[in-house]
């Protein structure tokens, strides 16, 4: 079947999706880490491909900037295409010094001032869980590959360009808030509301104390470590 967002059949999508923000990641993360690949969506250019990772099968595509757009994807995957987990891999700006460019972050819980959940499902909740399940199996890989994590809560913003960027930081400071992106928020509560799982890892691209930051180049390509993590969830 197909919706008006994703081209594909049920059985061309893996129960596991990796959702990197970037469709030139999501083809990046495809031709570098599986095997077998076939492309099973290339509508309005949102790449996603299913392969297999050490003989496993895995699915990865874009979601696009922002709530909105990882709202429409990630429901038409939970919806019309019966995956199960969804683990979103992206990028941060970091709101403490204590994290540097390149850490890993597992979210615990997405904070936000979004009013996505409510005008989609009526829920007032600011603050959104994401799987426990989901998160204790990430864990556990990070330390069987060696690779560190930092666990807290993030920001979901739904606005890159504030006007008055200082309050951001009292917000953080009240939230104990570790950093901020736009899309985790709308993933969680999707999961919620279908029984769903889902879970994020970010990568530090660049921080708002010290303002130190990564290139494009770099975001695309240069964020291994999460998507190594992630890629041991292949069923």
């Amino acid at each position: 079947m197909s919706t008006p967002h994703i081209s594909a059949n049920k059985n061309e999508i893996a129960k596991v999706v990796l959702m990197p923000g970037d469709p030139l990641r999501a083809k990046y993360i495809a031709e570098t880490f599986l095997d077998n690949v076939t492309m099973f969506n290339s509508v309005r250019n949102m790449f996603g491909y299913t392969g297999y990772y050490k003989g496993r099968k895995i699915s990865v595509m874009g979601s696009g900037m922002g709530m909105p757009s990882i709202g429409i994807y990630s429901y038409e995957l939970y919806k019309f295409f019966d995956v199960e987990n969804i683990i979103r891999i992206g990028s941060c700006g970091a709101y403490t010094d204590k994290l540097k460019l390149y850490d890993t972050i597992l979210v615990t819980e997405a904070y936000s001032e979004s009013s996505f959940a409510f005008a989609q499902g009526k829920v007032k909740s600011d603050t959104i869980k994401a799987s426990a399940e989901l998160n204790k199996k990430l864990e556990a890989i990070s330390k069987q590959i060696s690779i560190p994590v930092v666990k807290g809560t993030i920001h979901s913003s739904d606005v890159f360009y504030r006007e008055y960027p200082e309050e951001v930081l009292s917000l953080a400071k009240e939230k104990n808030l570790l950093g901020v992106e736009m899309e985790s928020f709308a993933l969680f509560h999707n999961a919620n509301v279908l029984n769903k799982k889902a879970a994020c890892l970010l990568t530090v691209s660049d921080s708002l104390v010290t303002h130190e930051s990564t290139t494009p180049e770099e975001r695309q390509t240069a964020f291994t470590n999460m998507m190594k993590i992630a890629l041991e969830l292949a069923e």
